[in-house]
């Protein structure tokens, strides 16, 4: 007895001094106040804090923000939890992030009447299981961007659907080391964009229906430029046909209806292992910067451009945009792959080195412009490849925040 009773009384001293367990988090509830009370819980956050908002609708009016390291902002799942801004006040992004070791994980984000979710400066970041919709469909007045995360170093997009997006439904731009994987963008301007940005793989994705299906450019006058070294593979690129609804004068509204890949100006670009079927312009367009510029650091010109062993089903059959009179003088449609031809730009000629390491059967045109900016009038066709060149493929992205899952108790 005495020695039960000893060590009843062992355990109650040590359950006496054990620290009491962290409270499990209470997860945001749909109310009147829960537009503060989520803003509050966001200004407040300590490093490591999640943040957990449950399930149902939640109609905000003002956006949210941001700036603590470290933090998980948490939904109960895309088709649970609904933050909708349709009544939103002034024309900011619905959630904008500047701190580093971000997830944003399991909500929906509908109506933001800017930008969805914008990043900025923001390291290590994490968008995940995330949709970000627009519900009137494709419209100029929509938000321009869906997620955007920019000006930032490791970034993971994974299980990410966006619609509705008057420039590009998912968005990087000067930023390095990135994977976009297992996503979806339909109806968008442009379905997915890497933008004067390094190292970057797109893979495993879904771009349909949008205007332009995945884009990788560099452009002028932005405090990064230099784009390079991005890999595009195991895509379905297909059916993009959305008529372009860009604003007037965004660099976007050149982007000809029914491209499925866009490559400009850009470097080390390869573009393999994708499905391209009834993109209706064509499946890839690789051309220059075709408009004036006077930035010293900017190379306008796409150059070791690998484009190998892709499946290739119908396209090209209704080219839109300035390569719609084009077409005529082809025989009535756009080849798979199209190449503006230009090597040129300020008096500099360069060796851009496009490869093509497709079957025989699969087409090509070089447009012959030679000279940018372009005047397609001066346009000299030819279905001639380039030769092959040694362009080494950039590695795999290996990012921080990116740790395969373990079985529990490993």
């Amino acid at each position: 007895m005495r020695v039960i009773l000893a060590t009843v009384s062992v355990l109650a001293l040590v359950s006496a001094c054990s620290p009491a367990a962290p409270p499990k988090p209470v997860a945001l509830a749909p109310s009147a106040t829960a537009n503060d009370d989520l803003q509050k819980q966001l200004i407040e956050a300590k490093p490591g804090d999640v943040i957990e908002i449950g399930e149902g609708r939640f109609d905000f009016a003002t956006p949210l923000s941001l700036d603590v390291d470290n933090v998980t902002l948490k939904g109960a799942g895309q088709d649970k939890t609904f933050i909708s801004f349709k009544g939103q006040t002034g024309a900011g992004e619905g959630l904008l992030v500047t701190s580093d070791g971000v997830t944003l994980t399991g909500f929906t984000m509908e109506d933001a009447k800017g930008d969805g979710i914008k990043s900025k400066g923001a390291d290590n970041i994490t968008y995940k299981d995330l949709k970000v919709v627009w519900t009137g469909g494709p419209l100029t007045t929509n938000g321009a961007y869906g997620v955007y995360p920019v000006e930032s170093k490791n970034v993971l997009i994974d299980g990410v659907t966006v619609s509705g997006a008057s420039d590009a439904g998912i968005y990087v731009g000067q930023s390095e080391n990135i994977i976009v994987r297992n996503s979806r963008a339909e109806y968008n301007v442009a379905g997915i964009e890497i933008e004067n940005s390094s190292n970057a793989d797109v893979h495993d994705n879904v771009a349909t229906h949008n205007a332009g299906g995945i884009l990788v450019f560099d452009l002028p006058n932005l405090p990064k430029i230099g784009g390079h070294s991005t890999r595009i593979f195991n895509n379905q690129v297909v059916e993009n046909d959305t008529q372009n609804f860009a604003p007037p004068g965004n660099i976007v509204a050149n982007v000809p209806t029914g491209s499925g890949v866009m490559l400009m100006a850009n470097q080390n670009v390869h573009v393999f292992n994708n499905t391209f079927d009834k993109n209706q312009t064509t499946h890839v367009l690789i051309y220059g910067y075709s408009f004036a510029f006077d930035d010293e650091r900017y190379n306008p010109l796409p150059r070791d451009f690998v484009i190998r062993d892709n499946t290739y089903g119908d396209g090209g059959n209704s080219p839109q945009g300035r390569l719609a009179p084009l077409a005529p003088a082809i025989g009535g449609k756009l080849p798979a792959i199209v190449w503006d031809g230009v090597t040129t730009y300020h008096g500099k000629t360069e060796d851009v080195r496009i490869a093509v390491r497709e079957k025989p059967e699969v087409g090509f045109i070089n447009l012959g412009l030679g000279v940018t900016p372009i005047d397609l009038t001066k346009a000299k066709p030819s279905t001639k490849r380039l030769p092959d060149f040694e362009i080494a493929e950039p590695p795999a992205v290996v990012l921080p925040q990116d740790k395969p899952a373990t079985k529990e108790g490993a």
